[in-house]
């Protein structure tokens, strides 16, 4: 995440010309939004459900993932299946995810002291149902950047963009109406 964070993404945003993004991320793409936006100059980050620390529910989840993703590889509403309308080569999308977040090194894995030094605007949202993370994601966030909106959504797992979209999209219009 470190290298999307600090190489990929700023040679993306470089090509598109854009100088001070707004950065809205989902899972490990908000935790590369937070890493990009601890190092860089951007106009506001929006963080879904990101991963700050490695949490055990995190890993029983993923654990689990794996264990459905090879379950029924031919299954039309399996989840290979429904992961492959979003990736290309779904298995390298799934296997690069799965092996490094259950591997041993990146138990370790805790970006808290990294985004400190985040100035700009900053919208964290949670599902309360999120079975990959906890609302102590959140507020170990809350601990080290000052001011950090927090948005908790009832109702909600880890996709808030697919379980609450209207709930989702009000707070973000609000949020950039603020910082724009």
């Amino acid at each position: 995440m470190h290298l999307e964070a600090n190489e990929v993404l700023p040679q993306v945003l470089q090509q598109l010309d854009i100088g001070r993004p707004v950065l809205v991320g989902h899972s490990d793409g908000a935790t590369i939004a937070l890493l990009h936006a601890a190092n860089h100059d951007v106009a506001g980050c929006v963080a879904l459900a990101p991963h700050v620390f490695v949490e055990e529910m995190s890993l029983k989840a993923i654990a689990q993932a794996k264990a459905l993703f090879q379950a029924a590889p031919q299954s039309a509403d399996g989840l290979r299946q429904r992961l492959a309308r979003h990736h290309r080569d779904v298995d390298n999308a799934f296997w690069q995810w799965n092996d490094v977040w259950l591997s041993e090194a990146f138990r370790t894995f805790d970006i808290r002291a990294e985004i400190r030094t985040i100035a700009s605007p900053l919208l964290m949202v949670q599902g309360l149902e999120d079975e990959y993370g906890s609302m102590e994601q959140l507020r170990s966030i809350e601990t080290v950047i000052a001011g950090a909106l927090r948005l908790e959504l009832a109702q909600c797992g880890h996709s808030p963009h697919r379980d609450q979209p209207d709930h989702l999209t009000e707070a973000v219009e609000s949020f950039l109406s603020r910082i724009v």
